[in-house]
């Protein structure tokens, strides 16, 4: 189906469909329901005569500023040129897309106050992909990158539509949508809330998942290949841990190792592995279980209201309750969490590799080199894998508790929501580009070693299904290609 209701509010994978598999977004009768009433909230309160923060106040340290009527569309049109100052390369397409749907899912939960049209033209952009050009860099929790998207439903500044960019008035135009003009709240409502954090989270969380599946068929296919002891996985003593996670690792690699020769071979030549081997199953499995609390949390702020301040009608009538939901703390700390996770099991991989290339513990020709004499086979892939690593433990540092005093002492505490999705992401693609290495070096002990007909047989599909794209290394090109090609597939493939 490339079409996705959306009726009730996106879970992660849906997320995912839609940055990566380019589904469209259709709005249902209700959530356009949800909209239109909520508006009428938001104008019964912009027509009153209480203060309400940015419907007819200022917003951050300018709060108790009252606006006139005849000032909010300004006041709205302001906050987007002022709030666009992000820094650095752009995101990429499969980021913004992301972002934007989050934007959409979360006006649709009905307490924003976004007229329907604003929402009809983000989902516009999307289902013709013609996307912003938004900034990486420059938030601390929210903000900058909504304001860029933002800029453009107004017909400011310029839309990437195949990969070439024309001016967003020119792109509304054809679209059918006139530039427009923003009213009461409308501004703040565009840049405010967590679509970025948790747009960038819903990718983490999806992408971090495969690249979990992938680590774990790497990892028994290297653990066959250097001919482990796999009385480390006997499911008598896998049985004593009670995690989840542990348990499904363990069963997965007796499945994954079934049927190898060279397996049957090893046993008992040594009492035990090295832990890079043998605690694949603590190691692995920590992170299956850390996902799946990430991925609870991702779903449920895309459950959530993040915007500022929430239109609510109940009994006592319709209240602007200016409150902190904005705030990211959960997606701040499970993004950080994401981050230690993903990167141990690229810490691991580059261990699991060395063992692999180092002549001090591999039984192949040092190095996996096809040529001893002239080449230097895979030994400085395993520096770049190290470098990764290190590149890793410092992108792995806490964001959520780096602080921060932003507006006038307003804003005197800062989570960096956004940023420490970001750095998973990155932490993420580098752990990927790890696991790719250590995939090309166990093939090429493979064949270095002619074990083809030793290795399990799931051992045997993962190598053919790699050398079907990539051939034996006899170091006549820069390896960096291969890993290059190999990574992407890996991106968007699932092991076979």
């Amino acid at each position: 189906m490339s079409e996705i209701l959306l009726d009730q509010p996106l879970a992660p994978r849906d997320v995912y469909d839609i940055a990566w598999k380019r589904k469209k977004i259709r709005l249902s009768d209700a959530a356009r329901q949800r909209l239109r009433d909520a508006h009428g909230r938001l104008r019964v309160l912009v027509d009153g005569a209480a203060s309400a923060y940015g419907l007819n106040t200022g917003v951050g340290g300018l709060s108790d500023t009252r606006i006139t009527p005849e000032k909010q569309s300004i006041l709205s049109r302001k906050i987007l040129f002022s709030h666009a100052t992000g820094i650095g390369r752009p995101l990429g397409r499969e980021a913004t897309r992301a972002i934007i749907a989050c934007a959409v899912n979360e006006y649709c939960l009905g307490y924003s106050g976004l007229r329907e049209g604003i929402v009809e033209r983000l989902v516009a952009l999307l289902n013709h992909d013609c996307l912003p050009v938004v900034p990486r860099d420059g938030s601390v929790g929210y903000l900058t990158h909504m304001a860029h998207i933002s800029l453009t439903l107004i017909g400011h500044g310029e839309l990437d539509v195949g990969n070439a960019l024309q001016p967003a008035a020119a792109v509304l135009e054809r679209l059918g949508f006139e530039p427009l003009v923003m009213e009461a709240k409308e501004g703040l409502c565009l840049v405010n809330g967590l679509s970025c954090a948790t747009g960038v989270a819903s990718l983490v969380t999806q992408e971090g998942r495969s690249c979990l599946q992938w680590a774990d068929r790497i990892a028994a296919a290297t653990f066959d290949v250097l001919g482990g002891q796999q009385n480390a996985f006997d499911p008598r003593s896998a049985g004593l841990r009670i995690m989840s996670g542990h348990r499904q690792v363990a069963r997965a690699l007796n499945h994954d190792l079934a049927g190898s020769v060279r397996i049957a071979k090893a046993k008992g030549q040594r009492v035990q592995d090295a832990l890079s081997l043998r605690a694949i199953p603590q190691i692995h499995g920590s992170v299956h279980d850390a996902l799946e609390s990430i991925h609870q949390t991702v779903g449920q702020e895309l459950r959530s209201l993040s915007d500022n301040p929430a239109i609510i009608e109940d009994d006592t009538g319709i209240g602007a309750f200016s409150e902190a939901h904005a705030v990211g703390a959960s997606i701040a700390r499970v993004m950080d969490e994401a981050a230690i996770a993903l990167a141990s099991l690229g810490a691991v991989s580059e261990r699991r590799l060395d063992r692999m290339v180092n002549p001090l513990t591999s039984p192949f020709p040092a190095f996996l080199s096809s040529d001893s004499g002239t080449g230097s086979g895979f030994m400085i892939a395993q520096y770049s894998a190290a470098s990764l690593v290190g590149a890793n433990r410092r992108l792995a540092l806490p964001a959520s508790l780096d602080g921060g005093i932003t507006s006038g002492l307003q804003e005197d505490i800062l989570v960096h929501a956004t940023p420490a999705a970001l750095k998973a992401y990155d932490v993420l693609a580098n752990t990927r580009s790890i696991l790719a290495i250590e995939l090309l070096a166990l093939c090429q002990a493979i064949d270095l070693a002619d074990l083809a007909d030793e290795i399990s047989p799931r051992t045997a599909a993962l190598y053919r299904a790699v050398r079907a794209i990539v051939p034996f290394y006899e170091e006549d090109r820069p390896l960096a290609a291969d890993i290059a090609g190999l990574e992407a597939w890996m991106a968007v493939q699932s092991p076979p």
